[in-house]
């Protein structure tokens, strides 16, 4: 799948920093269940989480898509957060340390 760019995440009114986020929690659409997923932060300005090659949600995640994602943080005082997501590129690892797996960029896009 082609990489894209991945724009920088907008500051400031969606509470702790992307970098205090440790998971979110979604569905899609035609599946039963929710999934949820560690979140990697890779660089100051991308985040991504790690989406196995033989999962079921692989081929119903899009670039451009927008989802509705439940954050959780480290923090129990704003333990969960539901805010639009949006995927930024979807990036299969066939080499390196995430040999195996999908990376899916996330942008928050709103809360």
């Amino acid at each position: 799948m082609e990489q894209q760019m991945v724009e920088k995440i907008p500051e400031g009114g969606l509470g702790p920093t992307f970098q205090q986020y440790r998971s979110v929690e979604f569905s899609i659409e035609g599946l039963e269940y929710l999934h949820q997923f560690p979140i990697w932060n890779s660089e100051p300005t991308s985040m991504f989480v790690l989406i196995r090659e033989d999962s079921e949600i692989v081929g119903r995640l899009k670039v451009g898509d927008v989802v509705k994602m439940k954050y959780y943080t480290e923090d129990n005082v704003c333990p969960t957060k539901y805010m639009d997501t949006e995927i930024r590129h979807i990036t299969k690892d066939d080499e390196g340390r995430f040999r195996g797996h999908y990376l899916v960029g996330l942008s928050i896009s709103g809360g």
